[in-house]
């Protein structure tokens, strides 16, 4: 069946409208990408820099705030020594051996002491001594406080008393790298250190608003902290404690994204604004 003239016009002019209209489409649909890409991609750098005021900073003598208080539910590890080793020997805690992978595999041991845990009234109980209140003290306290009393009772007349920490950890979650917990094998590590352990913010990380979650004597605080001003070095919380929690709130891009993911995808709301541009496109070649 041939066409008519006008007819060969009206199909030309459609398929010319159609191919408008695909191009369209292509085109917002690609702006669309671009436009998002652009936007998760560029950050100022105000935003990710730390310690931008550092060139202002004054040195400052550092304070022993850093050491840590004695709470409950801590492990201590407590070793007692004298010039005669019988007089301390009832004082100390057995070492005990854990093994290491299997004994096909050649595993091995490893020797570790036992500790003493401080229960829920923030007593140990020691021995010979009996009921010891170590809540709230610092590792001297503690050991000055097992000399006296060791002293006091005639029992050592030269003790050396050490007091180490056993269930020294803290944790790190939210935009960082490795978000976990960790343990401190020293009696100090500050806020900084911990987020290196947690390989640094991501960069969706907001630098301005890094929280501390402390629990100490049955209150809970929490403070935030601004990484990009040195009066971080001020904060209490500068020097973290036991059992410490560092939480990075996520930026407004990271949130943007988790609500449009939590929306069916960055997909169909690409395929929306397709379809709007596509409607508009027709409309426009329509009225022509």
């Amino acid at each position: 069946m041939r066409r008519s003239g006008g007819e060969s016009r009206f199909w030309d002019c459609t398929l010319r409208k159609m191919d408008v209209i695909n191009n369209v489409y292509k085109i917002t649909k690609y702006l669309c990408v671009g436009a998002i890409g652009i936007l998760i991609g560029c950050t100022s750098p105000k935003e990710v820099l730390y310690l931008q005021d550092i060139d202002s900073y004054k040195a400052q003598k550092i304070e022993s705030i850093y050491q840590m208080s004695i709470h409950k539910d801590d492990l201590l590890a407590i070793l007692v020594n004298s010039r005669n080793p019988e007089l301390a020997l009832p004082f100390n805690m057995p070492m005990v051996t854990y093994q290491l992978g299997s004994e096909e595999a050649g595993g091995y041991g490893q020797q570790r002491i036992l500790g003493y845990l401080v229960d829920t009234n923030g007593d140990i109980d020691f021995p010979i001594l009996g009921k010891l209140h170590v809540e709230g003290l610092t590792r001297l306290d503690l050991t000055n406080l097992i000399k006296e009393k060791l002293m006091e009772s005639d029992l050592i007349k030269d003790p050396i008393v050490t007091v180490q920490f056993l269930n020294f950890k803290i944790s790190v979650m939210g935009e960082v790298d490795r978000p976990g917990s960790f343990t401190i094998k020293g009696d100090r590590v500050t806020l900084l250190e911990a987020l290196s352990m947690a390989g640094d913010l991501t960069i969706y990380g907001r630098r301005d608003r890094v929280a501390v979650i402390r629990e100490n004597n049955d209150v809970r605080t929490v403070l935030y902290h601004d990484l990009r001003s040195a009066d971080i070095f001020n904060s209490p919380c500068y020097y973290l404690q036991q059992n410490d929690i560092v939480y990075v709130e996520p930026n407004k891009v990271k949130a943007a994204q988790s609500g449009i993911n939590q929306n069916n995808s960055v997909g169909v709301w690409l395929s929306a604004i397709s379809v709007i541009a596509s409607v508009t496109a027709i409309i426009v070649n329509l009225s022509k």
